[in-house]
């Protein structure tokens, strides 16, 4: 797997910082203050937000979405999805989430929002995905594909070296 490293790194500005705070609290439901400081880079051709020495989200032409330290980080009360334990070990080589394996989810979610998954004992974050089908019908233990995964554990957006 390719492995990335942050390289054109720089403190946005105060506008542009809250623009993307804006972003990030209205479509993960975060509280979070808009004035706190952001740094950008490059990573492999996307924009990789960072605080705290750490990325917590990517913009990729197709959307922003929060990384795995992000959520860990931020603790969005929108978008989650709750997996069985018997998923785990397909999410953690970057499977996507299948239907079957979804215990419970955000009712609110809508076919094509940035969702977050944990497990359903421990509650740790596996992955960031785009859904496929809205929350109700992850929830109503349909069959197929739910969730497109963009982002796990151990890949290069996880492993990236700032």
């Amino acid at each position: 797997m390719k492995e990335f490293s942050i390289k054109k790194r720089y403190r946005l500005r105060s506008k542009e910082a809250r623009a993307v705070w804006k972003d990030i609290v209205f479509n993960w439901g975060v509280k979070v203050d808009e004035e706190r400081e952001l740094d950008v880079g490059d990573l492999g051709g996307d924009r990789a937000f960072i605080m705290n020495g750490k990325i917590i989200a990517v913009e990729d032409p197709m959307a922003l979405y929060l990384t795995l330290h992000g959520v860990n980080e931020l603790k969005p009360r929108k978008g989650w999805v709750i997996v069985d334990m018997g998923a785990i070990r397909f999410l953690a080589n970057g499977a996507d989430v299948m239907a079957p394996g979804i215990v419970d989810a955000d009712l609110d979610i809508e076919e094509g929002d940035m969702v977050w998954v944990k497990d359903e004992t421990y509650g740790k974050t596996l992955v960031v995905g785009k859904a496929i089908m809205d929350g109700p019908t992850m929830a109503s233990g349909a069959t197929g594909k739910a969730i497109r995964t963009m982002h796990f554990v151990g890949d290069p957006v996880w492993n990236a070296e700032l």
